[in-house]
């Protein structure tokens, strides 16, 4: 008899957890202050339409998951920043994965796009009801380029204020030019080195989110590639892992920048320093 192989039952465990997930269909999640979490609890998130809630006045977050859908680890993120002081009227989760997660959503790439362009008519409708506001946007893994090519897609007149991308899973030389004309402070984007099953073996494998076969930003960073606009990179911050995040609960693996105590301490402050917007939203460039 074959010995027992404890990395293919690994691996056959994380297919059938994945192939077991519930069923999605772009669906929208929202969580209001009503429904923010006890010290040590999460917040409380319900099925939304998803144009109604966008329409509601106040600072808006809009948070991208990864290929799995939206999962406990985007609500740690979540809680983690509330416990840092981002102060928003709403959260918003868009789950783009169409009951569908996994390497089949990480390859439907016009599917993709499409499912892209309802994030950037969810943020479009909120900034032409409350020009006055923030609006944040977060995403993690493959949610980063979905997030990215939803920024790409907003009208001239929309800008966000700050995004956080997590562990994104799009290709180094992916040109960020356009989605950053559409950002009025920084993109901050974190990676790790030591993220090399997922960022590195992974998209060597099956494929960034943009299709290419590589290690993606999120293990080595965005490089600036040529012909990309040089001012808009000024927005861009790289922030490449430090071991002394390890004390947060980020020890540099896929999933660490999702950890409660690191979006408290680390992710957070990026948000709630945010100068606040005293008019309307201005044009992109």
């Amino acid at each position: 008899m074959r010995s027992v192989s404890w990395i293919g039952i690994f691996l056959a465990g994380l297919v059938f957890a994945v192939a077991a997930a519930p069923t999605r269909a772009g669906e929208v999640y929202a969580a209001t202050p009503t429904t923010l979490p006890m010290p040590y609890g999460w917040p409380a998130f319900q099925q939304v339409d998803g144009a109604t809630t966008a329409a509601q006045p106040g600072n808006f977050l809009v948070h991208v998951p990864g290929i799995g859908g939206f999962m406990g680890i985007d609500h740690t993120l979540i809680a983690g920043l509330i416990d840092g002081g981002v102060q928003t009227s709403h959260i918003i989760v868009y789950d783009w994965t169409e009951n569908d997660p996994g390497i089949d959503a990480l390859h439907a790439r016009d599917r993709n796009r499409r499912e892209a362009q309802q994030i950037a008519d969810l943020i479009t409708t909120h900034a032409h009801s409350d020009p006055h506001s923030k609006i944040f946007v977060t995403a993690h893994s493959g949610g980063c380029g979905v997030a990215v090519w939803a920024l790409e897609l907003l009208p001239a007149d929309v800008s966000v204020d700050t995004v956080l991308l997590m562990a994104p899973a799009l290709s180094p030389g992916y040109d960020l030019s356009k989605a950053l004309r559409h950002v009025r402070t920084h993109l901050y984007a974190f990676s790790s080195i030591h993220d090399v099953l997922i960022l590195y073996t992974g998209t060597k494998l099956f494929g960034t989110i943009d299709g290419v076969m590589t290690q993606a930003a999120g293990f080595s960073g965005f490089v600036e590639p040529a012909g990309a606009d040089a001012t808009e990179y000024l927005k861009l911050v790289p922030e490449p892992y430090q071991n002394a995040w390890m004390k947060l609960g980020n020890w540099g693996d896929h999933i660490g920048p999702m950890s409660r105590p690191f979006a408290q301490h680390v992710l957070a402050p990026l948000l709630v320093q945010t100068p606040a917007s005293t008019e309307p939203t201005a044009d992109a460039k």
